[in-house]
């Protein structure tokens, strides 16, 4: 596949909205910050917040941004959010820069000196909260440029809306939240609307990479809930019944052949995963019904689309076929994370600059998803994967998102923190008619 690193289509150099003398303050303001982008992240990780609970952390992002003199402060967005908008000193198009505030209900098992101790709520029940997502580290890199930003306002062409969203791992049971919150409330729109959107998730590979793929990055994902209704019997006879159980067991083999057998394959990878299934009290009673639930991931809307169709054909022939009924709830969480190939082509010596050529990589699919993507949907948008393995660990030898033992190499956020910088100052020279 081809490599994008060696195209610089608006100048021979990354910050072309800069003067060359304005370059090494731009350095000096880089390395002064990086301590205290370290110092965030610990706090942060230290104390996490869940989904649409981000109180604290909110509170700690509006009164940095208040503190640099940022033209604009909203607080309360999409519940929790926080939006601030800076005005640089040079005309300029309105670009975004994105991070996410939430942990997970995770017991951290890192050993850090500032483990998480927190516990929170989630749907009913007194959980341990972690950052197991690395959102500590978005949100630390993000004020980070905001005070690089700040400080450089006058070399800046353009207006930058900082996004700080909540929820992305997904609003509680009953609530909304997340990306499209944000959208259903305004962000995007108004006079301060951006035409570009960027931002950075912390992946466990080569430390200080900074990773893309053009077009489809991350899957889409789609919650999906099967509830398969029999006749309960007496286990010793189970002739007397429906048996949903048995059922399950055929669906859930029968779903695996549709990716496997039933796609094409060549227009992109697709996971279907049964994830918890439920049913019945006691071994010699067979139930009324069973629920399973699971995860549906594909990168192709036309997949995507194919695969629920043949879904809901196996599991109502199925069940139907047994005498029993089922009910087939699928709830779209976030399209594909699709890079806007024109802007990452433009972009690209400004990732070189960020991280350095060599280490600038194209990454493979991934199966995760984000809710980011919402944003692509309205605007062109780049998301990148920051390496932040310790050094010398490589891809697969970190404990990965999601888990207790999750970690980031701190040295790495700089990198993150360059290029949340260089977006801002380099998007205006390279797209001068937005």
């Amino acid at each position: 596949m081809l490599r994008l690193t060696t195209v610089t289509v608006f100048c021979g150099l990354a910050f072309g909205a800069l003067a060359q003398d304005a370059k090494p303050q731009l350095e000096a303001s880089l390395a002064e910050i990086e301590p205290q982008v370290i110092a965030w992240r610990r706090d942060l990780h230290e104390h996490p917040e869940l989904s649409n609970r981000e109180f604290r952390t909110a509170g700690i992002v509006a009164e940095h941004l208040r503190a640099l003199n940022f033209d604009s402060v909203t607080t309360g967005v999409a519940h929790t959010g926080v939006v601030g908008i800076l005005r640089g000193g040079k005309p300029g198009p309105v670009i975004a820069l994105r991070a996410d505030m939430d942990g997970l209900p995770v017991q951290e098992q890192t050993g850090l000196p500032f483990a998480s101790k927190a516990r929170g709520e989630f749907n009913g029940q007194d959980v341990p909260v972690m950052h197991a997502c690395g959102h500590d580290t978005h949100v630390a890199m993000l004020m980070g440029a905001a005070s690089v930003l700040a400080k450089h306002r006058e070399q800046l062409a353009g207006t930058v809306k900082f996004i700080f969203q909540p929820a992305e791992e997904g609003a509680p049971a009953g609530e909304e939240g997340g990306a499209a919150l944000m959208i259903k409330e305004g962000v995007l729109d108004g006079p301060d609307a951006p035409v570009a959107i960027f931002g950075l998730h912390a992946w466990p590979i080569t430390t200080g990479t900074l990773n893309y793929r053009s077009a489809g990055f991350m899957a889409a994902a789609d919650n999906l809930e099967i509830t398969i209704k029999g006749q309960q019997t007496h286990g010793s006879a189970p002739w007397a019944g429906v048996d949903p159980v048995y059922i399950a067991a055929q669906v859930m083999t029968a779903l695996q052949a549709i990716p496997g057998r039933q796609l094409d394959i060549t227009r992109g990878p697709a996971v279907i995963t049964i994830g918890s299934i439920h049913g019945g009290v006691r071994g010699n009673i067979i139930p009324d019904e069973v629920t399973m639930a699971g995860t549906i991931r594909t990168f192709d809307e036309g997949v995507r689309e194919e695969l629920h169709a043949k879904l809901r054909r196996t599991v109502t022939s199925i069940t139907e076929a047994a005498g029993g009924t089922a009910e087939i709830t699928i709830d779209g969480y976030a399209p594909v994370t699709s890079n806007d190939p024109v802007l990452l082509r433009t972009m690209m010596p400004t990732l070189e600059w960020a991280a350095g050529p060599s280490k600038v990589l194209e990454h493979p699919p991934i199966t995760g998803a984000e809710d980011y993507s919402l944003f692509q949907k309205r605007i062109p948008g780049l998301y990148l994967m920051l390496g932040v393995n310790q050094p010398g660990v490589a891809a697969g030898q970190a404990s990965p998102n999601h888990s207790p033992k999750f970690d980031a190499y701190e040295g790495a956020l700089i990198t993150g923190v360059r290029a949340l910088v260089g977006f801002s100052m380099d998007y205006a020279a390279a797209h001068p008619g937005d």
